[in-house]
């Protein structure tokens, strides 16, 4: 199973082992990552899994209009930002993540 380091708010981090099955988000929740919310449960219909991609193998599609649009209404986008419910782990090779700040 590839590992990914997920960085918490406090800078701390933690390094979860994920499933490709698996979009980002789940992998990060089921790890027990408290800070994400993922109000929607992965539907894209919110903000709440807001994460910065920090380290990644290059292969990382660009994200839909629906999370485009989702990710404009953040205070805190930025050219990393991605709905981790929308990063799927079998197409990409994220390395680092990020939480984004609450909104």
């Amino acid at each position: 199973m590839p590992e990914i380091i997920i960085v918490l708010r406090d800078g701390s981090y933690r390094i979860i082992d994920t499933d490709p099955e698996y979009s980002l988000m789940e992998a990060i929740r089921d790890a027990g990552v408290d800070e994400m919310l993922a109000m929607c449960g992965g539907c894209c219909s919110c903000a709440t899994c807001h994460v910065y991609i920090e380290e990644s193998g290059g292969d990382l599609s660009e994200p839909s209009a629906d999370e485009d649009d989702l990710l404009d209404s953040t205070g805190c986008r930025t050219s990393q930002s991605r709905l981790a419910c929308q990063v799927r782990l079998a197409e990409s090779t994220i390395k680092r993540a990020r939480i984004a700040p609450e909104d």
